[in-house]
């Protein structure tokens, strides 16, 4: 009895040392899809403001280390970080989009709820575009889909997810405005922004729907020309001679939200921790530098607000969905 009461006593002791320990783990951001596309990018982004902060002292001593999760366009992640060991992780990040949110209300993660997360933080905003390599035929969005109209079974279009998807709705909905039905479109999923882009450099893919965030990093590069973007108006920087859609006779405007998220059960006051550095972080001229560079555009919300706007945009985009026929 002795000895039992002296081990339990020694085990006892531990925890502190043990709680302790898992609150100074070196902070993670978790890329819910290959490198390369928009929600790696978050996580750089992230990274850049948290190092400016001063975080990595704060969390083990390292900078934030970043890591992926491809699998299901977020499914894998998801149910990696809300339902099993990880969910109480107080320092482990997960990177998400209003795609995230669009597959959230179609049931793509499964009986997944919105409520079933800590969101943490909105670092910026984005857009959708459609884009096809720089030496393509096609000059202008009219070209395109003059092309669609006359063999759409010619035409392989590169989307990251299903039908249902973000960047599918987004092309769909391009189409639908100009007479033609979204299903005799040859789409082709593939596993994030970057995967998307890499096959239509390998003329895999003759065009890319997707977001202006991917697109400026490889505008810039010259690997690809961006055709339209679904913005309310022209953007500034390296897209600034784009054209939006609506100029070009297509009313289709497609904004995204970008941001990081953690597990439910996450201390609270590790999660008010992490909502007060991003406030700070995400306050500062040298985050909306960096922002910019990254092709994003000012949207800042945490905790509470976030997850308010979250709730709510996964409501519409369901009913958007169902209008559509999507819903499972």
């Amino acid at each position: 009895m002795t000895m039992l009461r002296t081990l339990f006593l020694s085990l006892f002791c531990l925890l502190p040392a043990v709680a302790g320990a898992q609150a100074s783990a070196p902070a993670e951001c978790v890329v819910p899809s290959k490198p390369g596309g928009a929600m790696d990018l978050t996580c750089k982004l992230a990274k850049k403001g948290l190092a400016q902060e001063g975080v990595a002292a704060k969390t083990g001593g390292a900078a934030m280390r970043i890591s992926y999760l491809p699998g299901g366009i977020g499914a894998v992640a998801w149910h990696s970080m809300a339902s099993q060991r990880r969910r109480a992780e107080p320092n482990t990040l997960v990177a998400f989009s209003g795609g995230s949110l669009l597959n959230l209300a179609q049931g793509k993660f499964g009986n997944a709820k919105a409520g079933d997360v800590r969101w943490v933080a909105a670092l910026g905003a984005d857009y959708g575009m459609i884009a096809v390599r720089s030496d393509s035929p096609y000059k202008t969005l009219g070209d395109l889909i003059a092309a669609l109209r006359q063999h759409p079974d010619k035409v392989l279009i590169g989307v990251s997810g299903t039908i249902g998807s973000q960047d599918w709705l987004k092309m769909a909905l391009v189409a639908r405005q100009a007479g033609i039905d979204p299903k005799v479109l040859r789409f082709v999923a593939l596993e994030g922004g970057g995967e998307v882009f890499t096959a239509m450099q390998a003329d895999y893919v003759q065009v890319v729907s997707g977001d202006t965030s991917e697109a400026t990093l490889n505008a810039s590069a010259n690997h690809a020309r961006v055709l339209a973007v679904l913005s309310e108006k022209r953007l500034p920087g390296v897209l600034a001679g784009v054209p939006t859609a609506r100029e070009q006779g297509f009313d289709v405007v497609w904004p995204i939200i970008r941001g990081v998220w953690m597990g439910p059960q996450v201390p609270e006051a590790d999660y008010q921790r992490w909502v007060a550095t991003f406030d700070r972080v995400m306050a500062t001229p040298q985050f909306a530098e960096w922002r910019a560079q990254s092709g994003l555009y000012p949207f800042a919300l945490t905790g509470p607000k976030l997850t308010a706007y979250v709730k709510k945009a996964v409501d519409e985009y369901a009913r958007q969905a169902n209008e559509l026929g999507l819903m499972r």
